[in-house]
């Protein structure tokens, strides 16, 4: 009877294997950061300010900064890009090298720029070999920070916090006094004009709200020191650099900045990105500030930028390790704004002036938009295919949108999503444009012209309903 009992035991653990073995291992989040200057290598190559001619032009160093998040069934990697804004075939062209080198999927490969305007071209074919040779380096730049930070993953926690900062964020959209309003490039009058000036002899109110906001995705690794962190601020840019000079602006200089505050080591990784920031400056409207030299504005705005992380960051009570992740992208088609033939045929008046005086007495900048308009009516094109991008980690989420979206948007899909929290990073995947809301469509303005703004006019509407859309599908996929 003894051996019998024995046997039968034996059998049963031969079958069944050791009881532990059989207890599913809770998911644990890995995760890997990775920063790869992408700053030009060959000279000269163009700028908005010029030509710049050799290696001292590189006033500090653009990058391409990735973090990849890894939940054991999801993978996704989420890229900030040093650069003035950048194309989908491009950006598509670096996540399928990063894709085959990693396994993630095109799809789950988010990659926006920063928007300084202090950055070369993107994707130039002909120009200078500078020019040229950069698209290039952009892509193995960003390819080889994606697939650094798939290499280095590691056990992480993450949490996500944010804290405001309003005094570096100001509304650039401005009713202007009676009589004060200057024809747009149409020959036409708008209601509200971009970037009037201080003086309260000229401005009435701004047109629009701000989104005053810091938000950070704190990254910790095992041992619960800083690995990692993504920030959020809805800035356009600052500037102030100096001319000829490239430069990754107050984005550059919070990263540098970041370690410091969070006694971090050499590994840490920090980027900021751009938010809904379309109508948004750094210009103190009814306020003369004193002048500053070349790069100081941009030394302060990251200093407070980096002080106000440090702030955000300490409000996280618990940086979480079982936590899961989700992702979603959609294709969206937006029909092309068409002139009306009247605009066509104004535009062709303009463009037919010979006499100086006659192109001198035109409002500023009217030739220019002139060609746009008849560009828009030459278009073979009737829509344009834009990427929309939501990621569900754990309660938060983020969202990207390939638009320089005005910030009203971006405040709306904050508070109509289901998350705790929600990032939305605009210049994803492409740039085509600005995104106003319908509301400042009405009210004109140099984000409404057609060329600068080149979709219809309810545009936002559709990309905020299916933004919302993708982020409930991520909300019940929990």
């Amino acid at each position: 009877m003894y051996w019998r009992t024995i046997f039968f035991t034996l059998l049963v653990c031969c079958i069944t294997g050791p009881a532990t073995e059989t207890q599913a291992e809770p998911a644990q989040l890995r995760a890997g950061a990775s920063a790869v200057d992408v700053s030009p290598r060959l000279f000269p190559f163009s700028l908005r300010s010029g030509k710049a001619m050799d290696q001292s032009a590189i006033h500090d160093p653009l990058h391409a900064r990735a973090i990849v998040l890894n939940d054991g069934k999801t993978t996704v990697a989420i890229v900030v890009l040093d650069a003035l804004g950048a194309p989908p075939e491009m950006l598509n062209e670096a996540k399928q090298i990063a894709s085959n080198k990693t396994g993630i999927p095109v799809e789950r490969i988010l990659i926006s720029s920063t928007h300084t305007h202090s950055a070369p071209p993107s994707n130039r074919t002909e120009g200078s070999p500078g020019d040229v040779a950069y698209r290039k380096v952009l892509i193995n730049g960003l390819a080889q920070s994606i697939s650094q930070a798939y290499e280095k993953q590691q056990v992480a926690a993450l949490g996500m916090a944010s804290h405001d900062l309003p005094e570096e964020v100001f509304n650039r959209r401005w009713f202007l006094k009676p009589g004060k309003m200057p024809a747009n490039p149409f020959g036409k009058m708008d209601i509200v004009k971009m970037n009037p000036g201080t003086s309260a002899a000229v401005l009435d109110r701004p047109a629009g709200p701000v989104d005053p906001e810091l938000m950070v995705l704190s990254i910790q690794n095992q041992k619960r020191k800083p690995l990692a962190m993504l920030a959020n601020y809805a800035l356009h840019y600052v500037g102030g650099i100096p001319k000829k000079h490239a430069s990754a602006d107050y984005f550059g200089e919070f990263a540098r900045l970041m370690p410091a505050r969070l006694r971090a080591d050499q590994n840490f990784v920090a980027m900021m990105s751009n938010g809904a920031s379309g109508d948004i400056n750094n210009i103190p409207f009814l306020v003369n500030r004193p002048p500053r030299e070349p790069f100081e504005q941009v030394r302060i705005v990251a200093s407070k930028a980096a002080d106000t992380a440090y702030f955000a960051y300490k409000k996280i009570e618990n940086h979480e390790r079982d936590i899961s992740i989700d992702m979603l992208e959609r294709k969206v088609d937006l029909k092309y704004r068409r002139p009306t033939a009247e605009d066509v045929a104004a535009a062709r008046k303009v463009l037919a002036l010979k006499d100086k005086n006659d192109i001198a007495r035109l409002p500023n900048k009217a030739q220019s938009y002139a060609r746009k308009v008849v560009q828009a009516q030459e278009r073979e094109e009737d829509t344009l295919t834009v990427t929309l991008q939501a990621i569900r980690i754990g309660e938060y989420a983020i969202v990207g949108i390939p638009f320089e979206t005005l910030v009203e948007i971006g405040l709306e899909i904050k508070d109509r999503s289901p998350f705790t929290r929600t990032m939305v990073i605009g210049l994803a995947n492409g740039r085509h444009g600005y995104l106003p809301s319908p509301e400042q469509h009405r009210l004109g303005g140099y984000e409404t012209w057609l060329g600068t703004n080149v979709v219809q006019k309810d545009a936002s509407v559709i990309l905020t309903n299916n933004l919302l859309e993708m982020l409930d599908e991520l909300n019940t996929r929990k």
